[in-house]
């Protein structure tokens, strides 16, 4: 009797996060290719169909395409330090690549691959369009009424950002688990009689 209760403590489950890991990095990696391959493909078309500064209405008022270049972040902020941009990206694809080791929810892949896809988008741009290697201007064209010219790679940056938000204000961990934080105890609780 003793034996078996031994054997069977000794060979616990395997964890059920780690059946569904490679599935979880695929959905990511799928979310990624997706947004990067999207992105770029959007700005061959634009730049090999527009000329800068041209504008089209697809919607009016609501949308048109607008073609422009921008060495800055989002409503052009820092257009004279562009390789800072550059850098931030690098740093923050290599980052999550860093973080991928603890996915466990589908919904953190989707946010994550976004987030990736995106800034893979943009870093591409800050590294080999013109006017030199990593000062490269990005190429914006989606036009929405009184907001910054933005393209496919911002619009998934910003979605997976929002995901994230989402995901954390539920306390949903990147390993797919809920985390709750533990009531703080009532002055008083602890069982220690009260002061007088």
């Amino acid at each position: 009797m003793t034996d078996d209760i031994t054997d069977g403590a000794s060979q616990p489950a395997p964890p059920v996060q780690r059946k569904w890991r490679p599935a979880m990095l695929w959905l990511f990696a799928g979310f990624a290719v997706f947004a990067y391959t999207f992105d770029q493909l959007t700005k061959l078309w634009v730049t090999s169909t527009m000329t800068e500064g041209e504008r089209i209405p697809v919607l009016p008022p609501l949308l048109h395409w607008y073609y422009i270049r921008n060495s800055g972040a989002a409503f052009s902020i820092g257009e004279h330090v562009t390789w800072i941009f550059t850098i931030v990206m690098a740093a923050v694809s290599v980052a999550i690549l860093f973080q991928l080791r603890k996915l466990g929810s589908a919904w953190w892949a989707l946010s994550l691959g976004l987030l990736l896809g995106g800034a893979l988008g943009n870093l591409t741009d800050r590294l080999f369009r013109e006017p030199s290697f990593a000062m490269g201007h990005v190429v914006d064209f989606i036009q929405l009424p009184n907001f910054a010219i933005f393209n496919i790679a911002d619009s998934a940056v910003v979605s997976g950002v929002v995901i994230i938000c989402l995901l954390t204000l539920r306390g949903i961990g990147m390993d797919g688990k809920r985390h709750v934080a533990e009531p703080k105890p009532a002055k008083g609780g602890t069982g220690e009689p009260a002061g007088e």
